[in-house]
Parts: structure tokens; C-alpha cells; sequence
């Protein structure tokens, strides 16, 4: 009997450590995140480190399948990742780029909220041996950025304004038509990318008058919308109407981005525009966010940049792996993007647009939304 108790008491404490054990040797799990972040997932992926991703905010679509497709790719490469979203507050992410650095991550991809509010921080990175990567949104004022994975941003602005010209048929000399214009946040790099890309094809035709901008404002700074808010987009469209359309209509926006699409639609909207007797103007946007597509399915807003996230992603983590195992790494610009400080060597990605005739073609049998989604 005595040998039996022994070793029933044996077996229990031998159940008891391999329990032990398989509570404190998980995958990683998910580790809680930092005060003023939105999200953070340390993953499931396997023992190459961890890779910190810093994203801008969760308020836009796009910014989620970014930072989600990464997440995804590394792990399938065996790396942890440390997602954050700083939700358009400079502070948060400094912060969150601060810890992850003092936790150890090995590589860090970056779109900034502000490209030149991270210098101090990516100091820090350099000093802890932690290579950058700028992420869609070049990172100013910096030598330490190594690489920027990126779109043609020049040419989303060529799209945007050559659909406008088409649409109107300027080249046939038709015209004159009323047009406002719309730039993205002034704080971000590619905003003016995308102004100067549309200006180069819109602003001859303003030149000879077959455009016209009844507010007079055709500057960068003067139409410039900061953190690409739709509700200060919709404010100041809701000021050009009262101020100038009162007989006037409006033929064509300008809008480099869906969200601020949605605004300015709102605004259209609510004066009356989308009736039969008052169509809505040609509106541009930016990213095929699910609400502008069917937007452009319902016949209000008119075209959309498409810009293939799961493609950007795949370069960063081309790029990041490559850097962190010594290979060459991929790049097809290297004179464009200067910082202030260096020009940073790029790889761009060609963006397609997108309106009612082919959303099906792109998007639908490219993969990236099905057909219930756009319902």
C-alpha cells in the first residue's frame, strides 16, 4: 500500500509540472498594449524576433489591411510582430515606436502620422541597432531610414486628374466646367505627390480656362485637408457651396482620397446634388475602401485609385527579411524620395484605377473583395 500512495503521488506531481508547462511555454500569445495604442499582436509566428509595425490610425480602412497583411506575412516567416496603431495622435505613436525598441524587436516598418516627427526616436533605433522601414508614407528629416516601400504617388495623382479630363472631354476642347480641388494632409509627404501628379494634367486647362475654380483656390496649402479628415473636408465644401454655387454648379472635385470623397458626397448631398435635374460632379478618390466601391457601384462617387495593400505588404516583408538575413534588397527608385536629409532608396508599386466599368475586373477577380461584400 505504501508503494502505491508513493507513486499515486508521484504521477499526480509529474500531471501537475506538465501542466505548469504548457501554460508558461504558449506561442507568444498576445501581449497588452502600450496606454495609447490601438491594437498590439505579438502573434503566433515562430523564434526569428519580433518585427515592430507602427501604423497611423484604425479610423481608415486601409491602415487596417496594411498592417493585418504583414502581420500575417512575417508570421508565415517565422517572426513575431508588434502591431500598433497610434490613431492620428503624434505622442502615441513615438511612444509606441520608444517601446518597442525597448523591448528588443528587430526591425521596425513605420507610416508615420507626421514623416518629420520621428527623428529623436529613430535616433534611438540607430543607436539600438534597429533598421527602419518607411511604410507608404516617407519618414522626413532622417538618416536613418533605410529603405520606403511605396506606390507611384505621382502617377495616383496623373489617374485622378487624367479621369477628370477624360470624363469631361477637355481634349476634345469641351468646357468650360467648374471644378474644386482637394489635397491630402500636409503633414504627409505623398499629399503633395498626388496634387503636383493631378496638377500636372488639370492645371493647363485652368491655364487656358476650360477649368474653372470659382473659390480661387488652386494652391496646395490652400485646399490641403489635415489627418485626411472627411468631416473637415465636407466642412469646407459645405463653405464653397454657400459661398460660390449658389447658381453655379459644380462639374468636378478634386479628391485625392475616398474618406474625403465621402465627405465632399455628403456635402453634395445635402444641397441637393444626385437628383435627376442636379447630378452629382465627377468626384475622384483614393484606396477602394468597401464604402467609396460601392459608392461607385451606387453611381456617386465616380473613380477610386486602387492601391494593392497585400502587394505593399509583400515588399516590406520582402525588404525587412532580406535586410535581417543579409541579402540584397529589391529597390526600382533611387533618386526620388529625398528627406531633407538622404535620398531613401524606394521600391513603387503601379497604382490602377478603378470606376464602375472595371471594379469587377480589379477588384472582384483580383481577389480583394467578393461579390457579397459589395452588396
Amino acid at each position: 500500500m505504501k508503494k502505491i500512495t508513493i507513486l499515486a503521488l508521484m504521477l499526480i506531481l509529474a500531471l501537475s509540472l506538465a501542466a505548469c508547462g504548457k501554460t508558461n511555454n504558449g506561442g507568444g500569445g498576445n501581449a497588452a498594449a502600450p496606454s495609447g495604442s490601438a491594437s498590439a499582436d505579438n502573434g503566433s509566428g515562430g523564434d526569428k524576433g519580433t518585427i515592430g509595425i507602427a501604423m497611423p490610425t484604425k479610423s481608415s480602412e486601409r491602415w487596417v489591411n496594411d498592417g493585418n497583411n504583414m502581420v500575417k506575412q512575417f508570421q508565415a516567416l517565422g517572426y513575431k510582430t508588434d502591431l500598433q496603431y497610434g490613431e492620428d495622435v503624434i505622442e502615441n505613436q513615438v511612444s509606441q515606436i520608444e517601446n518597442m525598441i525597448t523591448k528588443g524587436v528587430k526591425l521596425l516598418v513605420v507610416a508615420s502620422i507626421d514623416g518629420e516627427s520621428l527623428t529623436d526616436v529613430l535616433q534611438k533605433a540607430h543607436d539600438a541597432g534597429i533598421p527602419v522601414i518607411a511604410y507608404d508614407r516617407l519618414i522626413k528629416k532622417s538618416e536613418y531610414v533605410d529603405y520606403y516601400a511605396t506606390f507611384d504617388n505621382f502617377k495616383v495623382g496623373v489617374l485622378q486628374g487624367s479621369y477628370i479630363e477624360e470624363k469631361l472631354g477637355l481634349k476634345d476642347g469641351k468646357g468650360p466646367f467648374n471644378i474644386e480641388l482637394f489635397a491630402g494632409s500636409p503633414d504627409d509627404n505623398n499629399a503633395t505627390f498626388f496634387f503636383n501628379g493631378a496638377m500636372s494634367v488639370l492645371q493647363p486647362y485652368i491655364d487656358s480656362g476650360k477649368l474653372v475654380v470659382r473659390s480661387g483656390q488652386t494652391k496646395f496649402d490652400q485646399v490641403a485637408t489635415l489627418r485626411w479628415d472627411g468631416g473637415v473636408a465636407q466642412s469646407r465644401m459645405d463653405n464653397l457651396l454657400s459661398a460660390k454655387y449658389t447658381t453655379e454648379r459644380v462639374d468636378a472635385v478634386l479628391s485625392p482620397y475616398d474618406g474625403i470623397s465621402i465627405g465632399i458626397l455628403s456635402s453634395l448631398k445635402g444641397v441637393g446634388y444626385g437628383s435627376s435635374d442636379k447630378p452629382l460632379p465627377i468626384i475622384t478618390g483614393q484606396d477602394a475602401e468597401l464604402a467609396s466601391v460601392k459608392s461607385i457601384i451606387a453611381g456617386e462617387q465616380t473613380q477610386t485609385v486602387y492601391k494593392d495593400t497585400r502587394e505593399l505588404a509583400k515588399v516590406a516583408v520582402s525588404m525587412a527579411d532580406n535586410m535581417l538575413n543579409g541579402k540584397p534588397v529589391e529597390t526600382n527608385d533611387t533618386k526620388t524620395y529625398d528627406n531633407g536629409v538622404k535620398v531613401v532608396p524606394a521600391y513603387l508599386l503601379t497604382p490602377v484605377s478603378v470606376d464602375k466599368s472595371n471594379y469587377k475586373e480589379v477588384l472582384v477577380d483580383g481577389g480583394y473583395y467578393t461579390e457579397d461584400q459589395l452588396k
